[in-house]
């Protein structure tokens, strides 16, 4: 396995892919994601692994279209987990949730590629 990507965050905000040598976007980022291609971003005066924080505001990014993903009881009850007893509990439950989730989609396409039918379920 190749080393991560590495992305730099500069101090004016704005994202250096390294590998590709150019400024990119959080959109960038999204299909970096979607690619599942490996990187990590790293804040240039700090040093800092931020990466995190970046995956959240493409989030945030696509929370502002037209329909979000997540609810906002969902978002209040996530806020409520944090630095609680069983937040690693919670954890680990929504990241299972999460995956079989994705599995059913993927299953659910390819039941309809076989069948013939275009799939109404972006991924």
């Amino acid at each position: 396995m190749s080393d991560p990507r590495v992305i730099k965050k500069y101090p004016n905000r704005r994202l250096y892919d390294t590998v590709e040598s150019r400024y990119i976007t959080l959109a960038d980022i999204r299909r970096l994601v979607i690619e599942r291609i490996e990187f990590l971003v790293i804040d240039k005066k700090s040093q800092q692994d931020i990466t995190r924080s970046i995956l959240l505001q493409v989030i945030a990014e696509q929370e502002q279209r037209a329909e979000p993903l997540l609810s906002r009881d969902f978002l209040a009850q996530v806020i409520r987990c944090y630095g609680g007893a069983g937040q690693a509990t919670v954890t680990g439950h929504l990241e299972q949730a999460i995956v079989e989730a994705a599995e059913k989609q993927r299953v659910l396409k390819e039941q309809q590629r076989a069948s013939g039918a275009e799939p109404s379920v972006a991924a």
